[in-house]
């Protein structure tokens, strides 16, 4: 979905749109899945990174400006706890536990007219 808002800085408020979200590559060179007894399912996914490119506009009382940009989220760590029911009485489900998440570099480049 589209991530629009406002915030306010200095004199004014500051109106931005962020659209068109697209993932265009996904690398997990480290990922482990392992079984916890009586618990569940452990996930951990290291060294991970994204890149996403977006349209962007953003308008202020002084100035208005659009175009595309490409974020890059790197060094991101994901060790997630999901739990499964011990019971056949229903449908099988899992449910997160437990997750905890860390990024290490986050890269912007937003191209525009000005």
């Amino acid at each position: 979905p589209d991530l629009t808002g406002h915030e306010k800085y200095g004199l004014g408020n500051v109106k931005y749109n962020i659209s068109r979200i697209h993932v265009t590559a996904v690398e997990f060179p480290s990922a482990s899945i392992s079984l916890l007894p009586g618990s569940g399912i452990k996930l951990v996914i290291g060294n991970a990174s994204l890149t996403i490119d977006i349209n962007w506009n953003i308008r202020t009382w002084m100035f208005k400006d659009s175009g595309r940009g490409t974020v890059h989220i790197s060094k991101v760590f994901v060790t997630a706890i999901l739990s499964t029911p011990l019971d056949n009485t229903g449908p099988t489900s899992i449910s997160l536990t437990r997750c905890r998440t860390t990024s290490g570099d986050i890269d912007i480049k937003l191209n525009g007219k000005s």
